[in-house]
């Protein structure tokens, strides 16, 4: 399987002719959702949805399917019959990948909020939690791990990665971060995180 990243949380997977995307925000590139027919979005935040995006995706491809929490598909009702509705634990088929939901909620930033949903998505062993640490009972085989957030720090973004476990962790969330500070964070993921830990460039692509 490749992984390509993209702007703040946007990766695109791809095995042969097996391809999505998670998180196309108003950060990411177009050309993320070039050609992809499957899309799964985290939750409702415009750094990972961004709904012109996706309407423009719909036109170039009418089989586009998006699937998200049901507070996100009232936000994307443009899109008709496109978006599937999906919940914790659920298990579904995109594209051939083998999607399993988890989580449920965003990680507070301060005084409960935002308050809102958020789920994460293993997809054949890779897991992409949006915007919370929650630590699923599944395999994981490659972490999405977010670097950078109003609702993060260093020592509980390190302590996710050990406790998920997984073969190797590759940052996201991170377009709030400078050059000097992703050197820093990531030395610290690379020391403490007991796991194989790199930043992949944006546009980049890495066999996983």
């Amino acid at each position: 399987m490749r992984l390509t990243k993209y702007t703040h949380a946007c990766v695109r997977l791809q095995d042969g002719d097996r391809q999505l995307v998670i998180d196309p925000g108003i950060w990411s590139e177009g050309a993320a959702l070039e050609g992809v027919s499957h899309v799964l979005i985290t939750h409702e935040h415009a750094d990972h949805v961004d709904v012109d995006k996706l309407a423009a995706a719909q036109l170039a491809n009418a089989d586009l399917k998006v699937y998200a929490h049901a507070d996100v598909a009232r936000q994307l009702e443009k899109l008709g019959d496109a978006v599937v509705t999906v919940a914790s634990g659920d298990e579904f088929d995109a594209g051939g990948f083998q999607v399993r939901v988890v989580g449920g909620a965003h990680a507070e930033i301060y005084d409960g909020l935002p308050g809102c949903a958020n789920i994460g998505f293993v997809v054949d062993g890779v897991y992409h939690p949006g915007d919370s640490l929650f630590v699923p009972d599944v395999p994981v085989t490659t972490l999405l791990v977010p670097t950078s957030a109003p609702w993060l720090k260093l020592a509980e973004g390190i302590d996710f990665v050990r406790a998920v476990g997984p073969a190797r962790a590759h940052s996201i969330h991170d377009a709030m971060l400078s050059d000097k500070g992703e050197q820093i964070l990531d030395r610290w993921h690379a020391m403490k995180g007991n796991t194989e830990y790199s930043r992949i460039p944006v546009g980049e692509t890495v066999k996983i």
